[in-house]
């Protein structure tokens, strides 16, 4: 549709941005993200705005829509379409063999270039994150995508969706609470469902409190934007008293320093073409403050430096003048070791029960995370277990997906919104990509927004400097193309047919 930003469109958004504020809490929706919410609601000229009124009132049949900021939602896909917890007929909790979301068809979206969302806070700009995140709602309900990144309009056409689920815990951190204020506004009766509230309902679940526990700790892994938000550890007390627990319990956070990026293969955190350091590296190095790679626990990371995942310089003396990890697996063992690590100095010795894993990338590296927690109880140094009494006899990781899927389940069925379809389930999947027209400077070697731009940019205006375009192998990276085959062979099944 064409949308071409005028000033009846402005004045419009202007209008509904005055009554809006006046009776909102601005510290809740910041001020140019309520004038994305005006655009959209209200600008029919802007690039944001969603024809609301042609919502259908019957949404049963719409698909359900999940956006993340890359491609490590696909778990909480994966988890929908192979979610079989309750009876199809009943609804009752328990298996009957049959898909409980039998039939559904699936929106998603991973706003590639755009990511890693969890650095946006550290970079001071997490209003533009807000932005990004309103975006991505926006696109899931809107009915239009570029075939392309050269289109200067969308020409594609799709369904809208009658639910969103927000597979991140970084957006639903800082964006579910405006997305949800958003919807209230639209009249459509579209819901949207967070990682995070699952994710600490589960974590308690699993442990089975009953209140006289001896003290005990849960480590919360995130991006560092999450961890930066303080949302899981804030809904982690919020839910303990709600539940009227009073046992101690240590919440260790631990900022995943690279990890989500390794793991979608950001080029400025691994690139398995090179074979010493680089200047243009941001993950992980040698140092002394938080977020470094220690000297001292060299031999706890044990780290894989076999065909270049680790790159290493030497230093004149016999040691490592220079480090840098190169592979997803080596940022796993990197962060859990930190996680361990940080609770050890915490002086407090209670043993961690539970790790949460706060971002939707970390459970490809499920394997690699458990290996090093076995590795950490038994490794020795100077004659003693300085990590043994830290780690509980039984200890669970915490996916929050599955637990999203069990709310998106309850939440369609209770309000009539299961499509109850016996045709196959279908999946459209999406993904943005930095616009064709930006100029060359704003964008790296690769072709991805270089680090200052994506960081830099600013809310509130009409640019669209990325568009979000049909999953295809040229626009996937074919390491993430095989581990999703690999990990999540239901969702490779459904999107690899569409795959060009």
């Amino acid at each position: 549709m064409q949308r071409n930003f005028t000033f009846s469109g402005c004045l419009a958004a202007l209008f509904f941005l005055l009554v809006f504020s006046a009776g909102c809490n601005k510290k809740e929706i910041p001020v140019d993200n309520m004038a994305v919410v005006g655009k959209a609601l209200y600008d029919t000229a802007s690039n944001f705005y969603v024809e609301f009124n042609e919502y259908p009132d019957e949404m049963r049949n719409l698909p359900i829509g999940v956006f993340d900021s890359g491609t490590g939602g696909l778990t909480v896909l994966d988890k929908l379409l192979c979610l079989d917890n309750f009876d199809n007929i009943t609804g009752s909790e328990g298996r009957d063999s049959i898909l409980d979301f039998a039939g559904e068809h699936f929106v998603y979206l991973a706003d590639q270039a755009n990511m890693p969302y969890g650095n946006y806070d550290a970079e001071g700009n997490s209003e533009y994150l807000q932005e990004l995140v309103l975006k991505d709602a926006l696109f899931l309900m809107d009915d239009d995508y570029f075939a392309n990144a050269i289109e200067e309009e969308p020409t594609g056409r799709k369904m809208r969706a009658k639910i969103i689920v927000v597979a991140c815990n970084t957006a639903t951190a800082y964006g579910l609470d405006l997305i949800r204020s958003m919807l209230d506004q639209t009249g459509t009766g579209v819901k949207v469902i967070g990682v995070i509230g699952a994710g600490v309902r589960a974590t308690l679940d699993e442990l089975q409190l009953k209140g006289n526990e001896a003290p005990f700790a849960i480590g919360v892994l995130a991006t560092p934007g999450t961890i930066a938000s303080g949302a899981y550890e804030k809904a982690l007390r919020e839910e303990l008293a709600a539940r009227g627990i009073t046992t101690q319990i240590d919440i260790v956070n631990q900022s995943g320093y690279g990890f989500a990026e390794a793991v979608d293969s950001d080029p400025d955190y691994v690139n398995p073409l090179l074979f010493a350091p680089r200047s243009s590296y941001r993950g992980p190095a040698l140092g002394e403050s938080d977020g470094s790679i220690k000297q001292e626990l060299l031999n706890a990371y044990n780290f894989d430096f076999t065909e270049n995942r680790m790159l290493a310089r030497r230093s004149p003396g016999g040691g490592y003048a220079s480090l840098q990890l190169n592979c997803a697996e080596n940022y796993a063992r990197f962060n859990m070791v930190s996680l361990l690590e940080r609770h050890r100095q915490s002086g407090t010795g209670t043993p961690i029960r539970a790790i949460i894993l706060g971002c939707t990338h970390y459970p490809f590296h499920l394997e690699t995370l458990n290996e090093t927690l076995a590795e950490l109880r038994d490794y020795r140094e100077d004659g003693r277990y300085p990590y043994r009494d830290l780690i509980a006899d039984e200890i669970v990781f915490i996916d929050p997906a599955v637990y999203t899927a069990i709310e998106c389940y309850n939440t369609l069925r209770k309000d009539g919104n299961l499509a109850y379809r016996i045709t196959p389930t279908k999946v459209e999947a999406y993904i943005s990509v930095p616009s064709s027209l930006l100029e060359d400077n704003c964008l790296t070697s690769e072709g991805m927004l270089t680090h200052e731009f994506k960081y830099g940019r600013k809310t509130g205006t009409e640019d669209q400097t990325t568009k979000q375009v049909p999953f295809s192998r040229k626009n996937l990276d074919q390491n993430n193309l095989q581990r999703i085959e690999e990990l999540l062979p239901a969702t490779y099944a459904l999107i690899a047919p569409s795959l060009e």
